[in-house]
């Protein structure tokens, strides 16, 4: 696999699963049930996982695939792989607010190196290109051909006067905490992994999340911040957020442009 193949497949993909999940959400019936784990899951996230699935396997076969809606595949381990979140932010879907997305992502040694976030209902697509920068596409996304993009990178942040971006869903009081402790010049709030791609933009400049997360929930958003210059630490000790680890559950972390002035939890 190289990562001249690896984009266009996985750019495909996530517009293909876009437009699936898209069906659905203008349909009259979601197909909502509740997973083991008390999450809810629709038609739309298991079409969309189907469709991933079956196009990186048909591309990829020899590349592990770790995917939020295939329990099986989450006792795979190794140093790379691909990870699939096919509808993040299944609340937001739920509930008509548009802000969820399709996230596919290589990782690659514990970090999310290209990756692909899509949120059909707002029409903004970001993607890594093979040299590892990241662009906004915007236009038509055709299936075959790029439309326009744009480099995109982080703000030169003003610690005095900080932009932060949180969750809709999953906001408490831990987190209004913490925020706290910053010079907040304004607050935004999104869904899924559009909160990673806000920073990425520039558009914000922090985004700290005091909250349970997967790994399949953040590679994608995070593989797109990295290539925008940003990062993405844990809560506890300020190291860099690593992948691959034991049930692919996240710590507690932060995302940000390099120049906000972290605070220790």
């Amino acid at each position: 696999m190289t990562y001249d193949h690896l984009i266009p497949v996985i750019r495909k993909l996530a517009i293909e699963a876009g437009a699936r999940i898209m069906e659905i959400y203008n349909s009259d019936d979601f197909g909502v049930k509740v997973k083991s784990d008390e999450s809810p899951v629709t038609a739309a996230d298991e079409a969309a996982d189907a469709l991933i699935s079956r196009g990186l396997r048909a591309a990829f076969p020899d590349v592990m695939l770790v995917t939020e809606e295939q329990a099986e595949s989450h006792a795979a381990t190794g140093d790379t792989f691909l990870i699939v979140d096919p509808l993040d932010g299944t609340k937001e879907f739920i509930n008509r607010r548009g802000d969820f997305t399709v996230n596919i992502a290589l990782v690659e040694k514990g970090v999310p190196t290209r990756g692909v976030v899509y949120a059909p209902a707002r029409n903004r697509m970001f993607w890594t290109r093979p040299d590892g920068t990241t662009v906004e596409e915007t236009g038509d996304f055709d299936l075959e051909t790029p439309g326009p993009t744009q480099p995109i990178a982080v703000s030169q942040p003003d610690n005095a006067a900080l932009m932060v971006v949180a969750s809709k869903s999953h906001r408490d009081q831990a987190t209004d905490d913490y925020i706290a402790r910053y010079a907040v010049r304004d607050m935004t709030s999104a869904g899924s992994s559009l909160k990673f791609c806000l920073i990425a933009t520039g558009e914000a400049d922090l985004y700290p999340r005091l909250g349970r997360t997967m790994e399949w929930d953040t590679a994608a958003g995070h593989a797109v911040l990295i290539g925008a210059g940003g990062r993405v630490v844990r809560f506890d000790d300020l190291t860099p957020l690593a992948y691959g680890k034991p049930g692919y559950a996240n710590p507690f972390f932060i995302a940000c442009a390099p120049g906000v002035d972290l605070k220790p939890a």
